[in-house]
């Protein structure tokens, strides 16, 4: 995405790049995640998640290579980062953190600013047409900026949309948009983000921030939510 004010077995968890998206890491269908045995987490979700379906560590690994990217293609200028709560706000943190080392490591400098959005289009485990944008709405310091959204995951792609419309109503110099994960449906409506994480299925995923009705976010590791789970905290 792109705007212009003038306009294994972890291997098999990641095992190729997307041929879609320019540097994510392609997650197949039938990947079942990995044993919960094999991690620790916290003991009240034991019946409520599935299986661990992107560890930790591969997300800080992969979030530390976008950093990178974003270096390599905006650095030497400054930038507002603009994160979308509440599901974003590890990935942006981080993201933001392995940028300041990028930084540090190296010739360039990038100095950034950050800025919060909040928006709500989930009730349960599905998306609905209703998008209510519930953090501050008046980003006036976009205008004339090179602007990063971060979000934690795009699937149809309204979401993100209606966002940066909102977003270029402030008339910012640039815009790209740094998505963890993406997920592969059929509907999509918008463009893929500048920075992917990871291609994923079609599936409803918790943890690293990402949420089922404010549940979850305490969990490191991105997990595949239980029949158990999605009736335990059904609304």
């Amino acid at each position: 995405m792109r705007v212009n004010s003038s306009s294994d077995r972890a291997s098999e968890c990641v095992p190729s790049r997307a041929t879609g998206m320019e540097g994510g890491i392609v997650i197949k269908d039938d990947w079942p995640g990995y044993s919960l045995e094999l991690f620790t987490y916290p003991e009240h979700y034991r019946e409520d998640i599935e299986s661990v379906y992107i560890p930790h560590g591969v997300i800080m690994d992969r979030t530390e290579r976008l950093a990178r990217h974003i270096m390599d293609d905006i650095g030497d200028h400054d930038m507002v980062v603009l994160c979308v709560l509440k599901g974003g706000y590890k990935f942006c943190s981080d993201l933001v953190e392995f940028i300041k080392v990028q930084c540090r490591n190296s010739n360039k400098h990038l100095e950034t600013r950050v800025e919060f959005i909040r928006l709500k289009s989930y009730l349960n485990d599905q998306s609905t047409e209703d998008l209510h944008i519930i953090g501050s709405q008046d980003l006036s310091v976009l205008r004339g900026k090179n602007v990063l959204i971060v979000e934690a995951i795009v699937d149809t792609g309204k979401t993100m949309k209606a966002l940066l419309k909102h977003v270029e109503a402030f008339e910012p110099k640039m815009v790209k948009v740094a998505g963890l994960l993406v997920k592969r449906v059929s509907n999509v409506v918008g463009s893929l983000p500048d920075y992917v994480g990871f291609e994923i299925p079609n599936r409803f995923v918790v943890g690293y921030a990402l949420d089922y009705n404010e549940y979850f976010r305490d969990l490191n590791h991105i997990c595949v939510i239980s029949e158990i789970g999605k009736v335990k905290y059904k609304i």
